[in-house]
């Protein structure tokens, strides 16, 4: 089963779930924005991932310039910051088993979804 942490504003995230949806994928649901998750899960998808926490921050967003674009933080520090403000983490993220990517191209996840 394929697990989406979904952020119901992204239209990118809309759209993998919508293809989930069209081809009956199953999947679980994870509003991360909502309901946010707890920071062992966020590390443990950082691992399936095999990327550090800095690949998955938005460094575009307004918060991260005005709050965070000029510090020096930790992994762990950056972890907790997530948590807080979960609108600072790429989207969509797709897990299968041990192994995730973040969802952008839509390709990529065609790709992810046939393996």
């Amino acid at each position: 089963m394929i697990t989406l942490l979904h952020h119901h504003s992204c239209s990118k995230s809309r759209c993998v779930l919508d293809y989930l949806e069209e081809e009956k994928i199953p999947y679980e649901l994870v509003d991360f924005i909502n309901y946010p998750i707890p920071e062992a899960y966020l590390k443990s998808v950082l691992q399936k991932l095999n990327l550090p926490v800095d690949a998955i921050i938005r460094k575009n967003e307004v918060l991260f310039q005005e709050k965070f674009a000029d510090q020096n933080l930790s992994e762990d520090e950056w972890v907790k910051i997530l948590i807080d403000n979960p609108e600072l983490m790429q989207r969509p993220i797709l897990i299968k088993d041990e192994i995730a990517i973040i969802g952008r191209p839509f390709e990529k996840v065609l790709e992810f979804l046939k393996e």
